[in-house]
């Protein structure tokens, strides 16, 4: 069984490609990419070199570059595919190209197992070239209900030789930063965390944190000030201050002025 990996975040890639191998130790990762024209051009590469596409495609909705699905507009895809997301709204269309299966972040082992189990089974029982017949409202019920309204509480961190557990409470914010993702303190304290930015907003009561961009996810009183920014697009500053801009994304701007004002 040979699978590309479709995520442009690297702790999420890790923890994918270790997963896999413990589950399915015949596995065979062929690549990972992180965006839609990197998925394209390896996939085209693929084909130029005469060599079968990859059986299995782990891909994650949100990329860098923009959803995922916009690959399936610019080359056909013969590969069976397993969407990756944190955001069960787009379950509906994801099962609408060649998709098997949907894994919610963060991923259980035994959630990947299952889906490994089922495409294997669908291998043995039905042709390639045929999509499966997905139960899509059965599927969006049972989404529905891994919902958890228990969100954390606290994170457990490294600092120097020893391990500290910090309390969301004194968490300003969340951000990004060469492709892992960091918090830090209402005390400008630094902390990396194990977590990649999808899941973290899952895990997160939204009342307090609002993810206004790819790479960071504020409380209210982080924001000191609020600026217009080109584009339609807002320019937030931060308190502690933050080593990148912190821009509201256009198409957040309306939702986070609601979440702001509440």
């Amino acid at each position: 069984m040979k699978a590309l990996i479709v995520e442009d975040e690297e702790l999420a890639v890790r923890k994918l490609r270790k997963l896999l191998l413990e589950v399915e130790d015949t596995i065979e990762i062929l690549a990972d990419t992180a965006g839609i024209e990197e998925t394209v051009a390896w996939l085209l590469s693929q084909q130029a070199a005469g060599n079968p596409p990859p059986d299995l495609i782990f891909m994650d909705i949100e990329l860098a570059d923009g959803q995922s699905f916009e690959i399936f507009d610019r080359i056909h895809i013969t590969s069976t595919v397993i969407f990756t997301t944190s955001y069960d709204e787009y379950a509906l269309q994801a099962f609408k190209v060649n998709s098997i299966d949907y894994l919610l972040k963060p991923i259980q082992r035994e959630d990947l197992s299952r889906s490994l189990k089922k495409f294997k089974d669908l291998r043995k029982t039905a042709s390639q070239a045929v999509p499966p017949t997905i139960n899509l409202e059965k599927l969006l019920q049972e989404l529905q209900g891994k919902h958890s309204k228990e969100y954390r509480k606290r994170f457990l961190v490294n600092q120097g030789q020893r391990m500290i557990s910090v309390e969301v409470k004194d968490i300003a914010y969340f951000y990004t930063e060469d492709r892992f993702a960091f918090f830090r303190t209402w005390t400008n304290q630094k902390f990396l965390v194990d977590y990649t930015l999808d899941e973290l907003e899952k895990s997160l009561e939204p009342e307090l944190f609002y993810r206004v961009n790819r790479g960071i996810m504020v409380s209210h009183s982080a924001v000191k000030q609020i600026q217009p920014y080109y584009g339609n697009r807002l320019s937030l500053v931060l308190n502690p201050a933050i080593e990148k801009e912190a821009l509201v994304s256009r198409e957040k701007v309306s939702d986070f002025k609601l979440w702001m004002g509440k």
